[in-house]
């Protein structure tokens, strides 16, 4: 596979040609010429849609905790697999968003056709705020504390620079960027606060918790 910006390249493994590919799948994750993480948020989404019609009999039964904790521990991991590489654009969090409360309504069989705000919903579960982007970036900042309190490959990979200039036009959103808009404050401060585990993960809750409205 080459970058999309690379220029095509060639491998002989006993004079026989590697065949070059756009994507493919890694560890049950998608891996794109072009650095795109949307269709392998798709196919999460697709894959636990899946799993949740699959499981209509559970959903029809009247025990909503029960119902709520086999979300969470069924479906919720299955559409998040893999989240820690996702660089989020707003379509994405938007389906995100809409996924969980699919989920929602298919747990009080609430029907497409019955206009209800998802307020609504999530009072009626008991529920302040959506839960599963929240879990995204938990999951994503602690992977984030984890690499850069190491010397290894992937925090080379994350605070290394190429040389050369940045093409024409705006830039794609990069993975850390996530990370600074989420905790406030530049990528390289995350760094220093993550050597203290205590201070990161005090750092981490308070991003990811709710705040009433104002």
């Amino acid at each position: 596979m080459d970058s999309d910006k690379s220029p095509a390249s060639s491998i002989l493994i006993d004079n026989e040609a590697l065949e070059n590919v756009t994507h493919f799948n890694y560890l049950g994750a998608n891996i794109e010429a072009d650095g795109k993480i949307t269709p392998d948020i798709r196919k999460r989404l697709a894959i636990a849609t899946s799993k949740l019609k699959s499981m209509m009999n559970i959903w029809k039964s009247q025990s909503t905790p029960l119902k709520m904790r086999i979300l969470k521990s069924c479906i919720f991991p299955v559409a998040t697999y893999g989240c820690e590489t996702w660089t989020l654009t707003k379509k994405d969090v938007e389906k995100i968003d809409a996924f969980e409360m699919k989920c929602y309504r298919k747990i009080l069989r609430i029907p497409w056709t019955a206009r209800r705000p998802n307020q609504s919903i999530l009072q009626e579960l008991g529920m302040k705020e959506r839960q599963l982007l929240k879990n995204i970036k938990q999951l994503k900042l602690k992977y984030f504390g984890h690499v850069v309190r190491d010397n290894n490959l992937e925090k080379l990979c994350l605070e290394g620079a190429v040389e050369g200039r940045r093409g024409r036009g705006r830039p794609r959103r990069r993975w850390t960027q996530d990370i600074s808009d989420w905790l406030g404050f530049s990528v390289r401060e995350a760094s220093i606060l993550a050597q203290d585990r205590d201070s990161f993960r005090s750092a981490v809750w308070e991003a990811t918790s709710y705040k009433d409205p104002p």
